[in-house]
């Protein structure tokens, strides 16, 4: 190592949530940490993903339940949200894209912080530019944690999208002003959320998806359900259709999105939500055997697979495992913890339910879409287990016929689906999709994730009258 280096035990290049997270464990370990950030400390989940959009997504809700109830329906009338105060408050979520108050908490933590981007420049060495240009090296005792997330991706060919200047998801939940006509291109969840928002704000929202429903990675009648809603919300959603092309002349002027089957459609700004792609392709990868801008292939402790000496690690979405922020943050807490106990000389804990084993983040981890319906789902859909080789069956139930449910809306509507492994007679997946249903989704996480036994899950009696009450109807299926 070069003795001009500033030495740590642990360098993790990443500020968002998942490195807070591992550098929060790594540095309660007793091992001296320091993050880089090239960006806002709190990452993208705190001022571009998870954070704003739920901000925008939670009046729309709020006020679609008054709505739904006789009584307070009479109350809230036909008025429209406030979006001055919708985006206030989204403002006051994302600390209006300041990250004071997350730097106060690394130092609350003991955890150093150095701005600018950091590369791998070495075995256990990493050169940070920052943004005046001045470079320091830092290197690792004992390990070097990747945590730089992922960005939206632009799709290529398309002529004109340069010079149109879609949105992706980061323009989408932190624009200032509410677009007076919106194309979104993609029925996945950001396609589905941002449509949801901008539409109760007040926009004209055309949906445009190639394939034939929303939400594919759900059981279809996920999609089904969502589509239904943003119809009934005022969505124009077309399934089945594709961009040709985009026509923007003027850098102020409205976007003209061309169809592949000829339409034409104008709009104030394009929203684009069609994938993503880690950031690691500027990370030095090549001097460690890896290949830039590659998602990063790791073992059950969040090491990355490959490359001599075991010191690098990778956690949250550049491990491709799953792209969701909570999953992130446990396998932050698995990588961490797994760091710490190797600095000690300590054997790690392997076994099936291991401190040091990421296993539930790669068979259908929970994620919840707030739209309008809300959809959650964790496990196996009927399709991917009967893919899997597992011989199962679905259970289903309309949940406007649970007495809980009733009373949350007048003509509640919603379905809640779960996937029962006929073999070892547990069950491998649940979906929900209705207002609200996603404070059921916890007690399914605990079902499938655990293995609980249907015949011992049935002695679990939900309380009366709630929505929860859908699982005796749907355990009582599953035993009989």
């Amino acid at each position: 190592m070069d003795e001009r280096s500033e030495q740590y035990d642990v360098i993790v290049l990443g500020a968002g949530p998942t490195g807070e997270n591992l550098a929060d464990r790594t540095t309660a370990a007793g091992l001296r940490t320091v993050i880089v950030e090239s960006e806002l400390v709190g990452g993208e989940c705190s001022y571009w993903a998870c954070m704003p959009s739920k901000a925008l997504l939670r009046p729309v809700a709020a006020l679609a339940a008054a709505r739904a109830v006789a009584g307070s329906r009479e109350a809230v009338g036909d008025g429209a949200l406030d979006a001055a105060a919708v985006l206030a408050r989204r403002d006051s979520f994302t600390s209006r894209w300041r990250d004071d108050g997350q730097v106060e908490w690394l130092n609350g933590a003991g955890i150093d912080l150095v701005r600018g981007h950091g590369r791998l420049t070495g075995e256990r060495t990493v050169t940070v530019t920052a943004p005046d240009g001045a470079e320091r090296r830092l290197t690792a005792r004992h390990a070097v944690a990747v945590c730089t997330g992922s960005r939206a991706v632009l799709p290529e060919g398309v002529p004109g999208l340069a010079e149109a200047r879609p949105w992706t998801s980061r323009e989408a939940t932190a624009s200032p002003k509410v677009p007076g006509r919106l194309v979104v291109v993609g029925g996945g969840v950001v396609g589905v959320e941002m449509a949801t928002a901008w539409r109760a704000l007040g926009a004209e929202v055309v949906l445009l998806v190639r394939g034939a429903g929303l939400l594919p990675r759900m059981e279809p009648f996920a999609g089904e359900l969502v589509a239904d809603g943003l119809r009934e919300a005022g969505v124009d959603v077309r399934t089945g259709t594709s961009v040709a092309a985009l026509e923007r002349p003027a850098a102020d002027g409205p976007v003209t999105v061309v169809l592949a089957d000829g339409g034409r459609l104008t709009a104030d700004e394009v929203l684009y939500a069609t994938g993503r792609a880690p950031r690691t392709d500027d990370l030095g990868l090549e001097l460690v055997g890896l290949e830039p801008g590659s998602w990063l292939e790791v073992d059950d402790s969040c090491a990355v697979r490959g490359v001599e000496g075991g010191w690098l690690y990778a956690a949250g979405d550049v491990n491709h495992r799953a792209l969701l922020t909570h999953q992130g943050k446990y396998q932050a807490r698995i990588a961490g913890n797994a760091i710490g106990v190797l600095a000690k000389g300590e054997p790690l804990d392997t076994g099936r339910w291991g401190a040091h084993v990421a296993s539930a983040d790669t068979a259908g981890p929970p994620q919840v879409v707030f739209t309008e319906p809300e959809a959650a789902s964790v496990g196996l859909s009927l399709a991917e287990a009967r893919r899997a080789g597992l011989r199962v069956k679905a259970v289903d139930h309309e949940l406007g016929r649970v007495a809980g449910a009733s009373l949350y809306a007048d003509d509640y509507r919603g379905r809640a689906r779960v996937v029962l492994d006929l073999d070892r007679s547990v069950l491998v997946g649940a979906t929900f999709v209705g207002p609200g249903v996603a404070e059921l989704l916890h007690s399914a996480t605990v079902a499938v994730v655990g293995e609980v036994p249907v015949d011992r899950l049935w002695h679990a009696v939900p309380s009366y009258p709630t929505m929860s009450e859908v699982w005796l109807r749907l355990l009582e299926d599953c035993r009989g």
